[in-house]
């Protein structure tokens, strides 16, 4: 089982993944190939994302059961714990001046 998900993808892209994949929502595409066609559709969706950002998720034998590669700029960031693959968070941007002195502030 293999998902990749697309964010700001451009549509020929998302079109080259529907033609491999079933995209069971928008953006979010899943199938179940070997190795060799998963990295074939992560060359085109590097080659292909543009300013969008992209999740590859397989099922491998991992202690967790997969693994993932992640493309673009996103919140979520892969962190690796002791070998086991886990996903961090990005602190929010910096908030304005007048977000941090409350409503009351002039």
């Amino acid at each position: 089982m293999l998902v990749i998900v697309v964010e700001n993808a451009p549509p020929r892209l998302r079109g080259r993944l529907a033609v491999w994949l079933l995209e069971v929502r928008a953006g979010v595409y899943v199938g179940k190939y070997g190795k060799k066609v998963r990295e074939m559709l992560w060359r085109q969706v590097q080659e292909g994302i543009e300013h969008g950002n992209a999740v590859l998720a397989w099922a491998t034998n991992t202690e967790s059961g997969f693994d993932f590669e992640t493309l673009g700029q996103n919140r979520r960031i892969p962190a690796d714990m002791d070998g086991l693959r886990l996903v961090s968070f990005l602190p929010d941007g910096p908030k304005r001046k007048e977000e941090d002195a409350g409503p009351n502030a002039t």
